[in-house]
């Protein structure tokens, strides 16, 4: 005869529950094997030592970081401040001074550079300006 549907729940419990822990158990060691990978690889990153931060120190104080612009009117029947400087310089003050230069029929565009916050060409007094704003990162009156 067939057993009684109380006796198959008896036996299918244990079975299912089972099934259930052996589930559980591989899911548990698949995901201990992922973190144990993934604490394997944060191990053997290590952050950046002395010598790469100095080396990134000096390469940030190479970079052209420090500007100031100066607008002007560089002609008296000239309005609207139309004329600029900029300056652009690195930590050491090397770099370039950029001065656009506009009147009514023409604008003249002059690059200078600039080495140790001094250039070999004249500046003008708006170029002097920019360049000491750029180097002190204050704008001069």
């Amino acid at each position: 005869m067939y057993p009684h549907p109380f006796e198959l729940l008896v036996l299918l419990v244990p079975l299912v529950l089972g099934v259930a822990l052996v589930a559980g158990l591989v899911t548990l060691l698949r995901r201990s094997a992922d973190t144990r990978r993934r604490l394997t690889a944060l191990e053997n990153h290590r952050p950046a030592g002395d010598a790469d931060l100095a080396a990134l120190r000096a390469d940030v104080a190479q970079a052209l970081r420090h500007v100031a612009v100066v607008r002007y009117d560089a002609f008296a029947d000239m309005g609207g401040r139309l004329s600029f400087s900029v300056a652009v310089v690195d930590d050491a003050g090397d770099g370039l001074v950029i001065s656009a230069i506009h009147a009514r029929g023409e604008s003249r565009t002059y690059a200078k550079g600039v080495v140790g916050g001094d250039s070999d060409a004249t500046l003008s007094p708006e170029e002097q300006q920019a360049l000491a704003a750029a180097r002190t990162g204050k704008e001069q009156p």
